[in-house]
């Protein structure tokens, strides 16, 4: 079986040193190319074509996310692994949005790097237990929560009755003995509560909710 091959892209020559030191150890891993900055990283990409990428966020000229987004745009069949200190949110989300394959901390041991690059080289989705709590945590930020009929006053409820038996606004105005523009403005206040724009939606959303 031939080795997989990889491109340690990396700015700082001592930590490609010691990661090709400790890949050499495994018998099915390859270091075919090194690279110093994300441009670079993109040409040994195109020269040596190589199964897995790891690659540091944190580089001069460009940087690992967008060498990233270039690789995986230009050579899709590259798997990219980042390999970094950093574990903020803005750098592991872009790296995932763009096509990494994984993201690792530079605290990891030889040996699990190993079985991440052969699994990234199997097409697999490598994120560590702390990482993948990060992405959880911020999916749940942007979640908005549950609406539900509590949620809305007993004047906006009479409205979205109203709406739901298909009064327009001016109908529901007069119903309601209010003004046809105070009746937008409450629509629109209802409208904002679920997240939609326009009536349709609006009613389709009220009758999953059970209006």
């Amino acid at each position: 079986m031939n080795p997989i091959t990889v491109l340690l892209a990396d700015d700082q020559t001592i930590i490609r040193d010691g990661l090709r030191a400790i890949l050499e150890t495994y018998p099915d891993i390859l270091v075919v190319a090194e690279a110093g900055n994300g441009a670079d990283a993109y040409e040994q990409v195109k020269t040596h074509r190589p199964q897995v990428v790891l690659m540091d966020i944190r580089m001069p000229e460009i940087g690992g996310v967008e060498a990233t987004r270039l690789i995986k745009r230009d050579f899709p069949e590259t798997a990219i692994l980042i390999l970094t200190t950093f574990d903020d949110d803005e750098s592991i989300l872009g790296a995932l949005t763009h096509g990494a394959s994984g993201y690792l901390l530079k605290d990891i041991s030889g040996a699990k790097l190993a079985d991440a690059i052969r699994d990234a080289g199997r097409g697999s989705v490598i994120l560590p237990c702390n990482i993948a709590a990060k992405i959880t945590q911020h999916i749940g930020r942007q979640v908005k929560p549950k609406i539900t009929l509590e949620d809305f006053t007993e004047r906006e409820q009479e409205i979205i009755s109203l709406i739901m038996q298909g009064r327009s606004n001016r109908e529901i105005a007069e119903t309601l003995f209010l003004s046809v523009g105070t009746v937008k403005n409450y629509v629109s206040q209802i409208y904002s509560k679920v997240g939609v724009s326009d009536r349709a939606n609006a009613v389709l959303h009220f009758k999953e909710m059970g209006f």
